[in-house]
């Protein structure tokens, strides 16, 4: 949620600050705005709404000035408007300052600060951050900064300018992602790598506690006690031309469409290669409790491996919502892993949930499609999906890198554990390889798919129904559907129909019925049944062209057959095309579905 972007250097930094901003467009905003530079002057704007707007009035009147900060704004405390737009000043009007993420204890900061004299503006929690490192300025803005955050308690990424430094950009972190980057004369700052794309790969994450001084072509770093610390860069190998579209009419359309490829890149060479951390086959062997972790997408990612672990292992295996796991006070100690699924690596329910294991004595791994992020850097070892940048806010490719990754990662636990030989894992990664190709074959199912969504766009209800492997598939097919068309859709297993759901079955009701010849057939085809006795309008995504199927449904998807373990990859992309369409035809806004951010930083 929430985008920041930096920039120092011989450039306008308002052109560079405006194409970073439209890069993260897709965390999800409601509000933007720029701060620059120029000389010994402080130059600010504001605007509620699209990045265009605040485009617009740069346009009128620009704002000239090499050194500068802006800002995407997700409301969170304050309403959306330009009072509590990003960037704020303090009371003198030469710090300017962005942040990402919440200041818990800002009511009592805001109280004291008043109190001491400073002038507040906005009713944003931001505000007071702003106001702290003006009360610690003494000639040294890093200085102020690390001050300020020691009163500071939350989850906080920030980015900072003063008119009497204006050669630099300080920036903060603590659980809040931030990187930064230089090249020749030049520096950058942002919330996620995407912004710098076009102007350097080699980049620092910061880590929580780190602030970070950014002049042209340099960046110093130190620890949270002033602390010097050298800059670890690393490259990213993402391609700027991923960010267009490429003649796609949304990201999303495009994103689906490029499966197959970030399927194939997360298994390729991934069998046998070193675990990445400290943790070993010998550290596996002794695990007896497994629990996924994960939030949204990511956990009905975690809910499959479920499913495909826990035969194959032999021993307890949970997936759980990430925001609940850490307040039940689950049991964990050593023989424990906690696998922590997120695309963006630094989720921040799933992190916290990483960080109470392994105060708990349980070994960590991560699932992740951002090298260098948070998760990753505090687990034990991670597995790292290769779907490459992802610009729709829902979830397309990553969800299915995921799959294919918990699938591997089951194998090679099993292996480690001594469950499977050398010979048997190979044959069964042979098997998994196929993932890519099927995934090329459900694809061309998206003209079906499209009629369909021209027949149902209009409703209002959506009801998804599987059992076994399939049950996470609905969950996220449903999702999906809500997500971007704003469709209220539900999901459940089937087994669970009597229970409740079927009491919406009616004749004006979609019923979605996912069914696999995998597995629990016969007992699938009984509940389509009980769905045809309520009249309900039976669609049904089907990996087996059988009569009853036929006979039962009022419209039939046929998807190829596939071993179970890849069962979840071929039925996810017709789900996501489904749900695509349907929000294509209903107008809405398909790469940036209102209220929703692609990383969730804040609990």
């Amino acid at each position: 949620m929430c985008g920041i972007v930096g920039y120092v250097g011989p450039r306008e930094a308002q052109e560079v600050l405006l194409e970073g901003l439209a890069r993260l467009e897709y965390r999800g905003y409601d509000s933007a705005g720029l701060a620059v530079l120029d000389g010994g002057k402080l130059a600010l704007v504001r605007r509620v709404g699209k990045i265009e707007n605040l485009r617009d009035a740069v346009r009128a009147e620009p704002l000239p000035g090499h050194t500068g900060i802006g800002h995407t704004r997700w409301a969170t405390h304050g309403l959306p408007n330009e009072e509590n737009a990003h960037p704020h000043t303090d009371c003198s009007g030469k710090i300017a300052l962005v942040h990402n993420g919440i200041i818990e204890n800002h009511r009592e900061l805001r109280q004291e600060l008043t109190q001491a004299g400073h002038t507040f503006r906005s009713q944003t929690d931001t505000e007071v951050l702003v106001h702290l490192v003006e009360q610690h300025y003494r000639g040294d803005l890093a200085q102020a900064v690390r001050e300020a955050l020691k009163e500071a308690k939350g989850a906080f990424a920030i980015a900072v300018i003063h008119a009497d430094h204006p050669q630099e950009v300080v920036v903060a972190r603590e659980g809040s992602p931030l990187v930064v980057g230089v090249r020749d004369g030049e520096g950058y700052v942002a919330s996620d790598a995407p912004a710098m794309l076009p102007y350097t790969r080699e980049l620092c994450f910061l880590a929580d506690g780190e602030v970070a001084r950014v002049r042209p072509g340099v960046v110093e770093l130190w620890d949270r006690e002033g602390g010097a610390k050298e800059p670890r860069f690393r490259r990213v190998d993402w391609d700027p031309l991923t960010a267009e579209k490429q003649g796609y009419r949304h990201f999303m359309e495009k994103e689906i469409h490029e499966q197959p490829q970030a399927v194939a890149d997360t298994l390729r060479g991934q069998l046998w290669s070193p675990w990445e951390g400290g943790i070993s086959d010998r550290d596996l062997r002794g695990v007896r409790h497994i629990y996924l972790v994960a939030c949204g997408t990511s956990f009905y990612a975690a809910l499959v491996a479920e499913y495909l672990w826990e035969p194959l292992l032999g021993i307890p295996v949970e997936a759980e919502v990430a925001s609940e796991f850490r307040y039940k006070a689950p049991a964990l100690g050593p023989d424990t892993l906690v696998v922590a699924v997120s695309q963006s690596g630094e989720t921040v329910d799933t992190l916290m949930a990483v960080r109470a294991a392994r105060a708990k004595g349980a070994k960590a791994f991560a699932v992740s499609n951002i090298v260098g992020a948070a998760i990753p850097r505090e687990s034990d070892g991670a597995l790292y999906t290769r779907a490459g940048l992802e610009i729709g806010v829902a979830a397309s490719k990553t969800f299915t890198a995921q799959l294919a990754a918990l699938a591997l990662l089951g194998l090679r636990l099993a292996h480690a554990r001594g469950d499977l030989s050398r010979e048997e894992m190979e044959a069964r990664f042979e098997a998994l390889s196929q993932g890519p190709a099927l995934l090329a074959q459900a694809l061309q199912r998206e003209e079906k798919l499209e009629r369909l969504a021209q027949e149902f766009y209009q409703k209002e209800d959506f009801l998804y129904l599987a059992r076994g492997i399939l049950f996470p598939l609905a969950l996220e097919g449903a999702l999906k559907l809500k997500e971007i068309s704003y469709i209220h859709a539900e999901a459940y297993p089937a087994g669970e129909m009597k229970h409740g759901p079927i009491a919406l079955i009616d004749e004006e009701m979609p019923v979605v019925f996912l069914i696999t010849g995998e597995e629990l057939w016969d007992k699938a085809l009984s509940n389509m049944e009980e769905v045809r006795a309520r009249r309900g309008i039976l669609i049904v995504f089907s990996d087996r062209d059988h009569p009853e199927v036929r006979r039962l449904a009022d419209h039939v998807v046929l998807l190829p057959a596939a071993p179970r373990e890849l069962v979840p990859l071929v039925f996810a992309p017709p789900l996501q095309l489904l749900a695509y369409h349907i929000a294509r035809l209903r107008g809405t806004d398909v790469d940036q579905p209102r209220n929703l951010a692609k990383t969730v930083t804040v609990e």
